[in-house]
C-alpha cells in the first residue's frame, strides 16, 4: 500500500505517488490510463497546491476529458481555481477522493512535475450519505439494475426519466418490476455501497450491479468472459450476501465464478498486492464488496454480473488504458447481450421462486 503522508493542515492527507515500476500495468499503459482521467487544468499548467475534496459541483470547471458517447458515468471531478491553488471536487466518497488524489499525484510524478503539492480531504460520513439524498424513486420490491451498459440493457425505445445526477426507466419482466438506474457521475467504491443502502430505504427488493472487473487469474482473456460470485474481501474481512443469481449465472458458458476482492484504487494494485491475492481471489474492483455488504445489512438480495475488462496477472492488448477502442467495444457488446439474456432468464426460470414476488 502507498503510504499516506500527513499534511500540516488538519483533515488533509498527502497523496504519495505510486512507483510505476511496481505496478501491474506497464509504464506506458499506466500513463495513458492517467492521462484520460486527470483534469485538463492539471495537465495544462502547474499549481502551488492541488487539494481533492468531496463535492458534486457541476458549476465548477468541467474537465474536457469527460467521457462522451454514452448515457451514464460520463462526469468526472470538477475544479475550482483559487489563485495559484486548485481545489478538485470528486463525488463524495472516501475511496473516490483517495483514488483521484493518487491519480493526480502519480500523473505529476510520471510527467516529471512536483507531486508533493497534492493533498486530499476524506469526506465525512454524513456528507457522503447526504450526497445520495437526491436519489428518489418509488420502489415496491422492484429489482433495480445499476451500473455499466444500461443503455444497451434497457429497452431500446424506453424513455429515461431524469433526476439530479441520475436517470431511470421501469419495465415489467416476467411479472416482476425491473428498474434500470444509471448515474451521470461515478459511484466508485463506498459510494456504490451507499447507493444500495439508499435503494433499500426506497423499497428495492433486489439490486443487480453490471460493471467491469479485473481478473487475478493468469490466462483469462479480457472482454471474453463474464464474472459473478457472492463473496468479497472488504477491508480484510470476507463478506457474503444473499445472491440474486444463486447458481444460475455461473452455470452458463462464458461465465466465471470466484472470490472477489475490493480495492479502493487501481493505483494500489501493484505486483506485491497481486502476489498477496492471486492465489485465493479471482476478481477485483472497487464496488462489489461495499454493495454486497450494504445489501446484507439491509436484508435484500444483491448480485453482480460483470465483464472481465482486464487481467492483472497476464498482459493482454486490451486493458484499462484502451477501453474506447472499437474492437473492445464490439466484444463488450456481445457480452452485454449475454448479460441481458442471463438476467431475463433468471427472472423467468422458476415461476415458484420468490424472485417473482414483490417483497
Amino acid at each position: 500500500m502507498t503510504p499516506l503522508l500527513a499534511d500540516p493542515t488538519p483533515g488533509l492527507l498527502r497523496a504519495a505517488p505510486i512507483e510505476p515500476a511496481g505496478h501491474t500495468m506497464t509504464h506506458a499503459r499506466l500513463l495513458r490510463y492517467l492521462e484520460i482521467k486527470v483534469h485538463h487544468l492539471i495537465q495544462d499548467q502547474d499549481w502551488d497546491s492541488i487539494r481533492v475534496i468531496g463535492g458534486y459541483e457541476r458549476k465548477a470547471v468541467v474537465s474536457r476529458y469527460e467521457k462522451t458517447g454514452k448515457l451514464f458515468n460520463i462526469e468526472r471531478p470538477t475544479a475550482e481555481i483559487h489563485g495559484r491553488d486548485l481545489v478538485v471536487k470528486a463525488f463524495p466518497g472516501a475511496d473516490y477522493v483517495q483514488h483521484y488524489a493518487l491519480i493526480i499525484a502519480t500523473y505529476l510524478a510520471m510527467t516529471g512535475r512536483p507531486a508533493d503539492t497534492v493533498t486530499y480531504q476524506p469526506p465525512e460520513q454524513e456528507e457522503c450519505r447526504a450526497a445520495l439524498d437526491a436519489l428518489d424513486l418509488e420502489l415496491d420490491g422492484d429489482l433495480v439494475i445499476v451500473g455499466w451498459g444500461l443503455q444497451h440493457l434497457a429497452p431500446e425505445n424506453g424513455v429515461w426519466t431524469r433526476g439530479p445526477g441520475y436517470a431511470w426507466q421501469r419495465l415489467d419482466v416476467a411479472d416482476r418490476r425491473v428498474v434500470y438506474l444509471g448515474f451521470l457521475h461515478s459511484i466508485w467504491g463506498d459510494v456504490a455501497g451507499r447507493v444500495v443502502a439508499r435503494l433499500a430505504e426506497l423499497g428495492a427488493g433486489d439490486v443487480v450491479y453490471v460493471g467491469k472487473v479485473g481478473s487475478l487469474t493468469p490466462g483469462v482473456e479480457p472482454n471474453a468472459w463474464l464474472a459473478t460470485g457472492n463473496t468479497s474481501l472488504v477491508r480484510g474481512a470476507l463478506v457474503s450476501w444473499d445472491d440474486f443469481f444463486g447458481d444460475y449465472a455461473a452455470a452458463h458458458d462464458g461465465v466465471r465464478s470466484g472470490l472477489h476482492v475490493s480495492s479502493p484504487s487501481i493505483l494500489l494494485e501493484n505486483r506485491d498486492w497481486l502476489a498477496q491475492h492471486t492465489a485465493s481471489y479471482a476478481f477485483v474492483d472497487p464496488e462489489i464488496g461495499p454493495m454486497g455488504a450494504a445489501a446484507r445489512q439491509a436484508g435484500i438480495r444483491f448480485g453482480y454480473l460483470h465483464v472481465i475488462s482486464n487481467n492483472l496477472a497476464t498482459h493482454y492488448p486490451a486493458d484499462l488504458s484502451n477501453e474506447r477502442h472499437s474492437d473492445v467495444l464490439r466484444q463488450r457488446a456481445v457480452l452485454v447481450d449475454r448479460i441481458r439474456t442471463i438476467i431475463t432468464g433468471r427472472l423467468t426460470a422458476s415461476p415458484t421462486h420468490p424472485l417473482g414476488e414483490s417483497r
